[in-house]
């Protein structure tokens, strides 16, 4: 061994070609770990192949896991090295290996830069690649669990689909718009003059109001009224129905009614703070769901209780498919007073999203001429999108909507 191995060999090309060959098998060696290697080769030139090993070894590894690379990257370069590391922690030369390096001694004793290179590498033998390797291979796009789940009817959804429905629908309806109400507040940028604060500061100046307070309305959010049909037509929509009922009862603070042959408040049930415990306990207490469904003897059970003043002023959702065992001269009756009394009224039909759909129920055809929206939600898409429009609708201060024209009426 010549006491300096690397005696007439450019330093930097040395290290840049070592480097680029641990790249290429995996070792992530950077520019500022070659510029490290050079500096170290500069500082103490190695005069053995012991110490290149440790020289290049510190300053282009830096994980433990790349040492086995290290070593067959470092093996393949020098042919017949001698034992650098135990057996045990030293990895074979791989076999059948396409590269081959043969050492090329300087032009010239200089060892500045250009002063030779270290050695010259051999055009690998290609083989013949095989049908599998140049096969055009994309990545299989699969959608989000949401957008798998938008399309689907309720009754193909299992539980833990239904509660991330209700988490989607929690997050829909997060930003709640408000209404501004005919109270005022005090607030330094409102376009008012607070007589009573402003006088009373004038008192402190001899009468004259040196400080001016101003006041702003106040706002609150729009007041929601939901109920949800439990019959046994729309045992399908029920569960997910609840968890939007959750939805608005956590997020927007509204009251919430289920509804078959009776009418049920869940408001203080579903606000509790599991959402599989607040579905379970609503399911236990409307004990008469999965029957017969009577829209208009319960919406007039609504006005005439003490929870009427809920409604005055409030967006009423009504969910249900319309089919009613109630008259439909009774609905529409109930439908007229509510109507004077209820800001807007939207009616979620799961129905309603089906081609070529027409109310043709006796108790949609009457009620729908009362109503400002009929919007579809019979999927997991179909509630988000209507959780959208709900607030779209509540954020039009003083815009009437048009009435729906019904189709021709159908008793059933």
């Amino acid at each position: 061994m010549s006491p300096a191995l690397l005696h007439g060999i450019d330093r930097a090309a040395f290290a840049v070609a070592l480097a680029g060959r641990l790249r290429h098998a995996g070792v992530p060696a950077g520019l500022t770990d070659v510029d490290d290697f050079v500096r170290a080769l500069a500082a103490s030139p190695p005069d053995s192949m012991s110490t290149l090993y440790w020289t290049a070894r510190i300053s282009l590894v830096r994980r433990h896991s790349d040492l086995a690379k290290f070593d067959r990257v470092f093996t393949a370069v020098f042919a017949d090295p001698p034992p650098l590391l135990p057996p045990s922690r030293s990895a074979p030369p791989a076999e059948g290996h396409d590269d081959v390096y043969v050492p090329v001694p300087a032009d010239t004793d200089d060892t500045g830069p250009g002063g030779g290179l270290p050695w010259a590498t051999l055009p690998p033998a290609v083989a013949e690649a095989t049908e599998a390797d140049t096969a055009l291979r994309l990545p299989e796009r699969r959608p989000s669990a949401l957008a798998g789940l938008a399309d689907r009817p309720f009754d193909e959804l299992d539980a833990a689909q239904v509660t991330m429905l209700g988490d989607a629908l929690r997050a829909a309806v997060a930003g709640w718009p408000t209404r501004r109400t005919r109270r005022h507040a005090v607030g330094s940028a409102g376009p008012r003059i607070a007589l009573r604060p402003t006088i009373a500061r004038a008192r402190r100046t001899g009468w004259e109001p040196v400080e001016i307070v101003r006041e702003r309305p106040v706002r609150r959010p729009r007041r929601v009224v939901l109920l949800c049909d439990v019959s046994e037509s729309m045992r399908a929509q029920a569960t997910a129905y609840l968890h939007l009922m959750r939805a608005f009862a956590v997020v927007a603070d509204a009251e919430v009614f289920a509804f078959a042959t009776r009418l049920t408040r869940l408001t203080v049930v579903l606000r509790h703070t599991s959402a599989a415990e607040a579905v379970a306990q609503a399911s236990a207490a409307v004990t008469d769901r999965y029957g017969g469904t009577r829209i208009a003897t319960n919406l007039r059970a609504l006005l005439t209780s003490h929870h009427a003043d809920a409604v005055r002023g409030a967006v009423v959702v009504i969910g249900s498919d319309g089919w009613d065992s109630d008259p439909p001269d009774e609905l529409a009756t109930v439908m007229a007073r509510l109507r004077r009394r209820a800001y807007r009224i939207v009616w979620l039909n799961p129905r309603a999203g089906a081609p070529g759909f027409a109310p043709r129920a006796a108790g949609m055809s009457a009620a729908l001429p009362y109503c400002d929206r009929l919007l579809p939600a019979g999927t997991f898409q179909d509630l988000l999108v209507a959780a959208r429009q709900l607030q779209s609708v509540t954020c039009t201060d003083g815009l009437k909507w048009p009435t729906l024209t019904p189709a021709p009426r159908i008793i059933a």
